[in-house]
């Protein structure tokens, strides 16, 4: 308990330089791929703490070591750092500066509480038996992802486990997550293009129809779920996109689709495809129109470790106290921290973030979200106990 004080001590400490550092990020949002400043900065900053052994995996990634003086396991933290293509609605003094880029889902709180931990922890060194590893990821939101990048680029060699924090807008400040096995679901994708024969929209019996075939597509597609998978298991297919036409008065030659299929279920998942195509192939054919289906398998379900969670929640428990612990059910959001799983058992946890009194209320990837700043103490709290916890 003494030590839990001191750390939460020390994490008062570095509570503005967090709120700073997120707003900054806030204000400087970059998209996958493209993090070069955001990791730039986490770079200069890990470097100004010492005592940490600092590299770039890949081109906008960075890791932090802190090698403890005595011998032990390793655990990780993982924070994201990419943003989104959205128009910011906020008027916040420290809204976008960066036109249609904006942080709506919370990774400039997860890069700045992981920097708040990151300092804090080098300078106890000497307390810490093992290795903390500080994995700061680019390209969370645009698959295939920065997480498998920087897997293949050897970040999760030794690692014994791994934990990775979210903050959640539509969970309460005040609250944490704990879920065991499945917390998000496999996210794949799929785009569709139907080929049939333009005329004039006056003219239809000389059409073959893409729009209204595609329409019936959309429509069976949902037959997937309502009448071929069994209702205790979740699959969710949703077409989002739907593009053709290029005027009023003309039945275009081709239409293209595309959308998303969440499952859990291993087998659902490999059998989505299979469905989808034996329905696109029959609608499409019945009316003499021919099609192209392109599926891609993406970020796979994130699956807590029982034995990493479990000293997680105790942890947490410890800390802030049972009644800060809620245990949602499995969300159909997907994540890339998937990646980071097939090397070492892990735990993700959300981190409540909404306040109704705050007017903090909008969901993730909405051009008003934002979080409860007083959510990033949490964060840091939970990152700076854990390997206390972990490396025993």
């Amino acid at each position: 308990m003494a030590l839990a004080t001191s750390l939460n001590d020390l994490v008062n400490s570095v509570k503005q330089d967090v709120i700073n550092w997120r707003r900054y990020l806030h204000e400087n949002p970059e998209l996958s791929f493209e993090e070069k400043e955001t990791s730039q900065f986490v770079y200069e900053k890990l470097q100004s703490f010492g005592n940490l052994e600092v590299s770039r995996p890949t081109e906008t990634s960075v890791v932090a070591r802190l090698i403890g003086q005595a011998s032990g396991k390793v655990i990780a933290f993982r924070a994201d750092m990419d943003a989104l293509p959205i128009l910011e609605e906020n008027d916040f003094e420290f809204a976008s500066k960066n036109k249609g880029v904006m942080h709506a889902c919370g990774h400039d709180g997860h890069t700045a509480m992981l920097l708040g931990a990151a300092k804090i922890l080098s300078q106890m060194k000497d307390d810490i038996n093992g290795e903390v590893r500080f994995i700061f990821q680019h390209a969370e939101e645009l698959p295939p992802g920065g997480a498998q990048e920087m897997v293949d680029a050897g970040v999760m060699d030794g690692v014994d486990e791994i934990v990775g924090l979210h903050l959640m807008s539509l969970l309460p400040k005040g609250k944490i997550g704990i879920g065991y096995g499945p917390i998000t679901a496999n996210a794949d994708t799929f785009e569709i293009k139907i080929h049939g024969r333009g005329s004039h929209a006056s003219q239809p019996e000389n059409a073959i129809d893409p729009v209204a075939i595609g329409s019936q597509v959309v429509a069976n597609l949902q037959h997937i779920v309502s009448r071929n998978t069994d209702p205790i298991e979740r699959l969710v297919i949703s077409v989002t996109q739907f593009h053709g036409g290029t005027a009023n008065n003309v039945i275009p030659q081709s239409v293209e689709l595309g959308g998303t299929v969440r499952s859990f279920n291993p087998e659902i998942r490999n059998n989505a495809p299979k469905l989808m195509k034996k329905i696109i192939k029959g609608v499409t054919e019945a009316h003499g129109a021919s099609y192209e289906l392109d599926y891609q398998f993406g970020y796979a379900s994130v699956n807590n470790d029982e034995n990493v969670t479990r000293k997680m929640e105790e942890m947490i428990e410890e800390v802030f106290g049972k009644d800060y612990i809620e245990y949602p059910p499995a969300a159909m959001g997907g994540e890339d921290f998937s990646a980071f799983l097939t090397k070492a058992p892990g735990c993700f946890i959300p981190v409540g973030a909404g306040n109704k009194e705050k007017g903090i209320t909008a969901p993730h990837h909405h051009p008003k979200f934002t979080v409860d700043e007083d959510s990033l103490e949490d964060g840091v709290k939970i990152l700076v106990n854990a390997p206390f916890k972990l490396l025993k």
